[in-house]
């Protein structure tokens, strides 16, 4: 887990800052541009799972196909996929309507630690939802594009956006696929999820998604581009989320205590007695 307060980074964090403002200036102040990223000082393990610290202290959206294209991206016509709500279309909540509990994930495409969370317990959350023990709301942050530098996880976003305008089941099992063992990205590896066509050939594990071309048209168009970069603002701005993956039940975090904030479950026992606890509280 990186440590936004880190007395080695700030300095550095701050030149970073100052410098995305320079760009912002240059690129005619977009409207709304990401300030997410920093340095990556440390990683904390906590049962096997890792967890990474949310920097709000600058970032930069280079690499490959980066900066320029996502710039224009924020200045397009936002275009909302289907089975979203609110104003910009960041409230993806899917499950019963009737189911009286929320399970909120907050999650970044190239944390391994949500790659970790939902190979274990990813399966038990969807059966969850799909019983009614509660409601999933989604928060998708792209904050790891300037940590790791490149834009993969904004692309993995909007290629989620083009899967939640098939469906919800379609957009769970697409976010399974792309965190799984088989098709996540190393952290220090090639930022493979910027490619539109890796995200293709992962969508084609999803019986609703393969061959399917409206999905794929969307991908290579960038169609849900300025609906992700929405997203991420949306995620930036829930102050009290330092880390992902953070797991919230009805507004409370599901966690160990670290010292520097809860870990999230890495296993289906240590998940399912904190969700039940919470339930009971």
């Amino acid at each position: 887990m990186s440590n936004r307060n880190s007395q080695a980074n700030k300095q550095a964090a701050r030149e970073r800052l100052r410098a995305e403002r320079e760009r912002q200036k240059k690129q005619e102040r977009m409207r709304r541009q990401l300030i997410v990223g920093g340095a990556i000082v440390a990683v904390l393990a906590v049962a096997g799972g890792i967890g990474v610290a949310v920097a709000n202290l600058g970032g930069d959206d280079s690499g490959a196909g980066g900066g320029d294209a996502w710039a224009k991206a924020a200045k397009s016509k936002l275009v909302k996929p289907a089975n979203t709500s609110g104003a910009e279309g960041t409230t993806v909540v899917i499950g019963k309507p009737d189911a009286k509990n929320t399970l909120e994930l907050f999650e970044d495409a190239r944390c391994p630690g949500c790659a970790n969370f939902e190979q274990n317990v990813g399966e038990t959350v969807q059966k969850d939802i799909k019983d009614g023990k509660y409601k999933a709301s989604f928060h998708l942050g792209t904050f790891l594009d300037g940590n790791l530098k490149g834009t993969g996880s904004k692309n993995a976003l909007s290629a989620m956006g083009a899967a939640l305008n098939v469906g919800p089941d379609a957009f769970l099992k697409y976010k399974e696929a792309l965190f799984s063992k088989e098709f996540h990205p190393e952290e220090t590896g090639p930022d493979k999820f910027a490619d539109d066509s890796y995200l293709i050939k992962v969508a084609d594990t999803v019986p609703a998604l393969k061959g399917n071309a409206a999905f794929q048209k969307a991908v290579k168009a960038g169609t849900y581009d300025r609906w992700a970069l929405e997203m991420s603002d949306a995620f930036n701005s829930v102050k009290d989320v330092t880390s992902t993956p953070t797991i919230k039940l009805n507004n409370t975090v599901l966690g160990t205590d670290s010292g520097q904030g809860k870990v999230a479950p890495s296993t289906v026992a240590a998940f399912n007695s904190m969700v039940d606890k919470g339930l009971k509280s």
